[in-house]
């Protein structure tokens, strides 16, 4: 099995950006957990991180037909990104979309998550922790 773990915009900022909400562990750490997780589990994992939408995009795009799922976590796309959903929806790869805090008690804008339209699981609130669920979920 092969999963893209792709990261939406300011998640380079982890352990800098909000330490009270995000936490003080930084993107590196977070990685490093998800593919020390993964291999235990006998995944495989792709990870990419951008603040760009059409990259984000592209990712999508190009894991057509060469992934089994995506686990994402689009940031401050996910409230504003129809591009992210329709990219979702073109591939129909099985998606979980991961949220370090809890979106749904954090201001109203983060309320909505376009991703959530397709997604399979949304996983909010569980810091790293979400992503080791999120891969833990295509291991059914």
């Amino acid at each position: 099995m092969k999963l893209l773990i792709l990261n939406g915009p300011n998640l380079n900022m982890l352990g800098i950006r909000e330490p009270h909400l995000y936490g003080k562990s930084d993107y590196k750490t977070l990685i490093k957990t998800v593919r020390a997780h993964a291999k235990e589990r006998g995944i495989k994992v792709k990870c990419r991180q951008s603040n760009y939408e059409g990259k984000l995009v592209t990712w999508i795009q190009k894991a057509y037909k060469k992934c089994d799922g995506i686990i994402i976590n689009a940031g401050a796309l996910t409230h504003t990104s129809v591009a992210v959903l329709d990219a979702l929806k073109s591939v129909g790869i099985p998606t979980v979309e991961v949220h370090l805090t809890d979106i749904h008690s954090r201001e109203e804008f983060r309320n909505f998550s376009y991703v959530s339209l397709y997604a399979q699981k949304v996983i909010v609130g569980k810091g790293i922790d979400g992503y080791k669920e999120a891969i833990d979920f295509f291991c059914k």
